[in-house]
């Protein structure tokens, strides 16, 4: 997987703006960040084509968002009535906002998922994961929070920035469980960071750790301190050790991280074989076309 900060800021643009084939993006908040900064993100990049028809399903949500162009209030509907007003604009791209899937019962959200999303629509969904769980009916069954991940082709599982000042996260989660929000501590902020997880149809993952900011809808590759140290520190033990600089500077790590690798135009090329073998005969080479046990194919 290619970690540059090009590939994964293009695809979360993707992402946003509904040109990726991902059919299910789920979105994990918590009491620190919540989803809302990412929702604003997704119609941000979809007012300037109004190519798609967004569907707002409320469980919390009291008054009609201005970006809606449909407001179903979910709160005494079972999942069955929810999907059939829903199944009323399959005709068209859509864009279907669930504001909370902590209210589907566990034995019914799978179902659910299945049968709102169709070829024309994108399913968006939050969970908050510091909820509550309720205790489900069958022993040993996965919880909400599992099903979704298993069947989400997108995750995003959200977080707040903490400033080096307040760097104990862990007394920082310690408090915020016990609904004692700390002030100065960027929480609920408009520049959060993600991890994306992304899932092709070959069934191949790609994650990304990334800084979103909801404002001035900037994103880019986020970097640990500690990752930061350690690439310092290994530079710092190149510098002077030859008359040679074996260090890079930002305009040297840019360009190679935009170099195109050879392996990469080779998966370009073969994947249109369908994953077959494929041998490419050299002048050298003895093939006899009457012995059956020559063919490579």
């Amino acid at each position: 997987m290619s970690s540059t900060s090009q590939n994964a800021t293009v695809l979360l643009t993707r992402l946003l703006s509904l040109k990726e084939n991902s059919s299910f993006h789920l979105i994990l908040d918590s009491l620190s960040q919540s989803a809302h900064p990412l929702i604003s993100e997704y119609i941000h990049r979809l007012s300037n084509n109004k190519s798609h028809k967004i569907i707002y399903l409320s469980f919390e949500t009291i008054n009609t968002p201005k970006y809606a162009d449909e407001f179903i209030d979910c709160g005494f509907l079972s999942c069955q009535q929810i999907i059939e007003k829903v199944s009323h604009f399959k005709d068209q791209k859509s864009l279907v906002i669930i504001d909370s899937l902590n209210y589907i019962k566990n034995e019914e959200l799978t179902q659910f998922i299945a049968q709102l999303a169709g070829p024309g629509i994108t399913l968006l969904g939050a969970y908050h994961t510091q909820t509550p769980i309720p205790i489900s009916k069958y022993q040993n069954y996965p919880s909400n929070e599992v099903l979704l991940t298993y069947i989400a082709s997108t995750i995003f599982e959200l977080h707040p920035i903490i400033p080096d000042s307040k760097n104990d996260e862990e007394e920082i989660e310690s408090k915020i469980s016990k609904l004692s929000l700390p002030i100065n501590s960027n929480l609920n902020s408009t520049t959060f960071k993600v991890i994306l997880t992304y899932r092709r149809k070959s069934g191949r993952s790609l994650i990304y750790k990334l800084q979103i900011n909801s404002l001035n809808h900037e994103y880019e590759l986020w970097k640990d301190s500690q990752q930061e140290d350690v690439v310092e520190e290994d530079e710092g033990l190149l510098k002077d050790l030859t008359t040679f600089n074996l260090t890079t500077n930002s305009k040297q790590k840019l360009a190679r991280e935009q170099v195109e690798l050879p392996f990469m135009q080779a998966q370009q090329s073969l994947g249109s074989a369908g994953g077959a073998i494929v041998y490419e005969f050299e002048k050298d080479d003895d093939y006899d076309e009457e012995d059956p046990y020559e063919d490579p194919f």
